[in-house]
């Protein structure tokens, strides 16, 4: 099923007009109806294999072996992946980011990763700070339990503060700085907890491969 540039459009901008934000403990945002429906439901099908933890968690890199993103070779095989990825490359996308959170992406890659947590994971906090300029975590998965599995929220390190609501094509922004500690507490997982982390980051990023589009900076329109 193809979905016009126009509905994802609309959708994410009356989403960020729409969202929460939040000061407390770092500038942050909920919000919701991220993507047009049917393209959220045709992100919960994607036949990516679930990663099998292996009793290891705590970081993402120890499974970099597995890990998924909307790379070139997936925006070509997956016409969901294709669309979303033409979408947050567009000049009007980086112009909607741009204006809702006061910041500047020109410049940077779009990076994408389809992310799948089972029972055992966990992720100890952290702040993005560094290579990626902005991060939105939209939750995918609704099934029974979920709604307990959003972002945790940290004023440092140490001190836990709140959990992000989790709700199906909801998601939690925020542009990293050195005090947007963020993570997930050990809990249990019931099923497949599916997200898609979006990232914008800059051409420092040495790892070109994860890259939607690896030979092409962003720019605002």
């Amino acid at each position: 099923m193809t979905i016009s540039q126009a509905a994802y459009s609309e959708a994410l901008q009356k989403s960020l007009s729409s969202g929460i934000r939040s000061e407390t403990p770092y500038r942050h945002w909920f919000v919701s109806d991220v993507f047009p429906k049917a393209a959220a439901q045709a992100l919960t099908t994607l036949p990516f294999p679930v990663p099998q933890l292996g009793g290891i968690s705590g970081k993402r890199e120890v499974h970099n072996a597995t890990r998924q993103y909307f790379d070139v070779d997936n925006r070509a095989k997956y016409e969901v992946c294709g669309e979303i990825a033409t979408f947050l490359q567009s000049p009007s996308t980086i112009a909607m980011f741009n204006k809702a959170c006061d910041i500047d992406l020109t410049g940077t890659y779009l990076r994408l990763e389809y992310a799948q947590d089972t029972n055992g994971f966990w992720l100890e906090p952290h702040t993005d700070l560094g290579v990626k300029k902005f991060t939105m975590l939209i939750y995918l998965s609704s099934a029974e339990g979920h709604e307990k599995l959003g972002t945790d929220i940290y004023s440092d390190k140490d001190t836990h503060v709140a959990t992000s609501p989790f709700k199906a094509n909801g998601a939690m922004i925020f542009v990293p700085a050195d005090n947007t500690w963020h993570g997930f507490e050990p809990r249990e997982i019931p099923g497949v907890r599916q997200s898609l982390i979006l990232n914008y980051v800059t051409p420092e990023w040495r790892a070109r491969e994860q890259l939607a589009f690896p030979d092409q900076p962003v720019t605002a329109g």
